[in-house]
């Protein structure tokens, strides 16, 4: 019994570790939009590239968020 709640115990620190680690990653994205800056009179190509890497960051995001998930589901 006190096995399987040291077992238990543990997993829910490793999941607690994986949870702190994205919200840091949170923040830190957070002040990163803080920091942008407006740029006047973009050309309608430099729109169109930015739109593009924001979606490809967007994919890498939720595509990590997702591999976490998966592992914390495993763990248990």
């Amino acid at each position: 019994m006190n096995d399987d709640l040291s077992e238990s115990v543990r997993k829910c620190l490793d999941i607690l570790d994986e949870n702190v680690e994205i919200l840091a990653n949170l923040e830190f994205d957070l002040d990163d939009e803080q920091e942008d800056e407006l740029t006047p009179n973009m050309e309608l190509h430099n729109l169109y590239d930015m739109t593009e890497d924001v979606a490809e960051s967007s994919k890498l995001k939720r595509a990590e968020f997702n591999f976490s998930r998966r592992q914390s589901e495993d763990s248990l």
